[in-house]
C-alpha cells in the first residue's frame, strides 16, 4: 500500500507531470463558464514547460546534490579502500532508470570490482519497476560478464521496486558483518538520497559517486538544446 501511494504521490510531484496536468485542466475549462481561468492555466502551463525545458533550471537544481560526496579516494580510510587493512571490500550498485541511462554506473561498478581483487561478490541492484521492468535483470549477467566480471562473483538483487527496497533486500542478501566495508556505486546526484536510505536500513556503506551530470556551478548558466532534456533534468533533480 505504501509503495502504491508513494508512486501516485510521486507522479504528481514530478514537475513536468504537474505542469502538463494543469494545462489539460485549462483546456477542459475552455468550453465552460470558467474559460478565462482555463486560458490562463493553459498559457501558464506552456510558459512553465518552456522555462523548465529550455532554461538551466534543471542544472541549477541538481548542482547542489552532486558535490555532497566527493569522488572516491582510495587513500582515505572511511572513504575508500585501504590496501593495508585486512578486511573484505565489496560494493553495492543500485541504479536508476534503463540500461542506457545507468550504463556508466554499471561500467564503473564492474571496473571497481575488477580493480579490487578482495571484492569477491559484488551486488548489483536492479529496480524491477524501472523503464524496462524486470527484463533488465536478463541483460545484467551478459553485460557484466562482457565488462570483465566473472559470473561466480556476481550477486543480483532484482526484486526491489525503489531505493528503499533496494537497501533492505541488499542488506538481507549480503548480511554485512562488523569490520566489512561496502562501496555504494551510483550516480552522484542520487548518492545523497541513496546513502540516507541505506543508512536508515542499517546498512553502512561508503559513497562511490559516478555519472556526474553537470560541471559544477557553471552548468547553471547553460540552457538546454531541447525541451525534453531540460524537463528530464528538472524532474530528476526534484525527484532526488
Amino acid at each position: 500500500m505504501f509503495f502504491v501511494l508513494s508512486k501516485v504521490l510521486g507522479f504528481f510531484a514530478i514537475p513536468s507531470n504537474l505542469v502538463v496536468l494543469i494545462g489539460i485542466v485549462g483546456l477542459f475549462l475552455l468550453p465552460t463558464r470558467f474559460a478565462r481561468a482555463g486560458r490562463w492555466l493553459a498559457f501558464v502551463s506552456l510558459v512553465v514547460l518552456a522555462i523548465l525545458g529550455l532554461s538551466p533550471v534543471g542544472n541549477a537544481l541538481i548542482i547542489p546534490l552532486e558535490p555532497q560526496f566527493p569522488p572516491w579516494d582510495a587513500t582515505q580510510r572511511g572513504a575508500g579502500w585501504d590496501r593495508r587493512a585486512r578486511w573484505r571490500d565489496r560494493w553495492v550498485g543500485p541504479r536508476q532508470g534503463g540500461i542506457e541511462r545507468g550504463g556508466r554506473t554499471v561500467d564503473r561498478g564492474a571496473r571497481v570490482s575488477a580493480t579490487l581483487s578482495q571484492c569477491p561478490h559484488p551486488v548489483f541492484g536492479w529496480q524491477c519497476c524501472a523503464d524496462h521492468g524486470d527484463a533488465e535483470a536478463k541483460f545484467a549477467l551478459p553485460l557484466l560478464e562482457n565488462l570483465g566480471v566473472a559470473r561466480d562473483r556476481i550477486t543480483l538483487e532484482d526484486h526491489s521496486r525503489n531505493t528503499v527496497e533496494n537497501a533492505v533486500y541488499s542488506k538481507a542478501i549480503v548480511q554485512p558483518k562488523p569490520g566489512e566495508r561496502w562501496l555504494l556505486v551510483t550516480s552522484a546526484y542520487h548518492m545523497p538520497r541513496a546513502i540516507g536510505v541505506f543508512r536508515k536500513a542499517g546498512f553502512p556503506v561508503e559513497p562511490y559517486p559516478v555519472d556526474w551530470r553537470t560541471r559544477g556551478v557553471e552548468g547553471a548558466l547553460h540552457p538546454f538544446a531541447t525541451v525534453s532534456d531540460g524537463l528530464r533534468r528538472t524532474d530528476t533533480a526534484v525527484h532526488e
